[in-house]
């Protein structure tokens, strides 16, 4: 189950919220999530009162989530591996789950109103790809006036031919039991893919290296956040339980080194500090997060430098 849409709607907190706990990282900014990461739900849902399987019966099952990047216009080399990286994951999995934000435009009530470009571009590529989608109305809690809420999804339904539209506020947890029962009814009966257990098939070096950029991204300003990447280059778990991990702050130009220092130091040590617990709480023992910051001439624009940045290698 692919979860897609625009920068910035939601997407990541939703993966956080159904599977509850934090495997994507998220800030204010868009364009934060830039690889593909599975969160796996394990539990149960009351099903569709319409469900063939069962009105109103309570089912157990799995469902393996991706979220992706943000569908956008992409011009660098980073940003068209990221559309990549979302787009292509639709060929992956067996149903779509579209966000967007709800909101108060009068023009997206009208019959005539067009979909948004991005997800015009998503139903299309759901179209040729002959995959089911369900679109999630994210975000209705900043809706003021709620009488608009069921024209919206009234207008989503007849506007993208969604198998339904849900609405839902993600960083309150309201409406995912709605968004389980639609996905249940969509997906196909199987054995489970993971273990009761199994929350991701990302790596806790991987979690490491994202959790240090979100740090960036939640304190640098401006255009610099997109101009980092986050390499972890040793991971050492000791005997007396505690682990040691080195990584490299990846800037794009010499003149950006010394921001992501900061006066004295300071920035790396307020990076590195608010890094440090979150990467305790997600491997639970004490962290200890050795960071350096290296320039790399424009990596972002180099197959080479997105690469071992782990951001595969360009298609031009």
């Amino acid at each position: 189950m692919a979860i897609l849409g625009r920068p910035n709607v939601g997407k990541s907190t939703l993966l956080n919220a159904i599977v509850g706990e934090k495997l994507a990282i998220v800030t204010p900014k868009p364009q934060t999530t830039r690889n593909r990461i599975v969160g796996v739900w394990n539990g149960e849902a009351t099903l569709a009162a319409d469900d063939p399987r069962g009105s109103g019966r309570t089912a157990r099952g799995q469902i393996v989530f991706v979220d992706t990047p943000g569908v956008h216009q992409a011009r660098s080399p980073l940003n068209r591996f990221m559309v990549r990286e979302a787009m292509g994951a639709i060929e992956d999995v067996d149903a779509v789950l579209v966000v967007t934000e709800a909101h108060e435009k009068a023009a997206a009530l009208s019959p005539s109103a067009r979909l948004p470009e991005a997800e015009s571009w998503i139903l299309e590529r759901l179209t040729a790809a002959g995959k089911p989608a369900v679109l999630c109305l994210n975000k209705v809690d900043k809706v003021k006036d709620k009488g608009q809420i069921l024209p919206l999804i009234e207008w989503w339904g007849r506007a993208g031919k969604f198998s339904a539209v849900v609405p839902t506020c993600a960083t309150r947890k309201k409406g995912l039991d709605g968004i389980l029962q639609e996905l249940l009814r969509l997906l196909p009966e199987g054995p489970p893919l993971y273990g009761p257990d199994v929350l991701t098939d990302r790596t806790q070096r991987f979690l490491a290296g994202e959790l240090v950029r979100e740090q960036l991204f939640l304190r640098l300003k401006q255009e610099l956040p997109y101009a980092t990447a986050v390499i972890v280059e040793n991971w050492n778990e000791r005997d007396k339980g505690d682990v040691v991990i080195d990584a490299s702050i990846i800037v794009d130009r010499e003149s950006q080194k010394a921001i992501v220092v900061g006066r004295g130091g300071a920035m790396i040590r307020d990076v590195g500090m608010a890094a440090r617990k979150e990467i305790g709480e997600l491997v639970g023992r004490t962290v200890h997060l050795r960071l350096n910051v290296r320039v790399e001439e424009g990596w972002t624009g180099s197959p080479a430098g997105l690469a071992e940045a782990g951001y595969g290698k360009d298609e031009t």
